[in-house]
């Protein structure tokens, strides 16, 4: 009579371990930085992560007027944990505007953006990003990760006088 009754709390138990094991597993390859991360790549992978499509809106807003600092505030407050590939694109295109320059790039800005474009490429199915915003110039991660990467590279090319006539993307 109680061997009938010990058998499904070792099923439970059994279930209960290969859970946690696969939590900790999951822990072990995102390695998420905070709680908001945690829940949010959880929410992520069960097909249930939202935005705050206000905070976009308002990050948005700010972007279109030249005011990327402030932008990528309003971004970060929007994708709390970080699992918006969209989001990610829009931090990223915010670091390529705000550190190209006709004389320079800013490499540290270029460098936080190649990391955003990454993670959107990452977290995009397929790896392949497009953002049909009719105000932007590139339209892809693609684009934005080649020219990230491009504005990184020291090329003889870069000490052109003719280079303050190229414009921004």
């Amino acid at each position: 009579m109680v061997m009938m009754r010990d058998r499904p709390v070792r099923v439970l138990g059994l279930v209960l371990a290969i859970c946690y094991a696969t939590f900790v597993a999951w822990l072990y390859v995102r390695q998420p930085q905070t709680l908001a991360e945690v829940t949010g790549g959880l929410t992520a992978s069960v097909g249930a992560y939202r935005i705050d499509q206000q905070a976009f809106d308002d990050g948005l807003e700010l972007f279109r007027r030249e005011q990327h600092e402030a932008a990528r505030a309003a971004f970060a407050r929007a994708d709390v944990a970080g699992q918006d590939a969209r989001t990610h694109f829009y931090i990223a295109y915010s670091y390529y505007r705000s550190g190209w320059g006709r004389m320079y790039q800013d490499n540290e800005l270029f460098t936080k953006g190649l990391a955003h474009v990454d993670r959107a490429i990452a977290l995009a199915p397929g790896g392949r990003l497009v953002v049909e915003d009719p105000e932007l110039q590139m339209h892809n991660a693609d684009e934005l990760r080649a020219e990230l990467a491009e504005g990184l590279r020291v090329e003889a090319s870069d000490f052109n006088p003719l280079r303050v006539f190229r414009q921004r993307k």
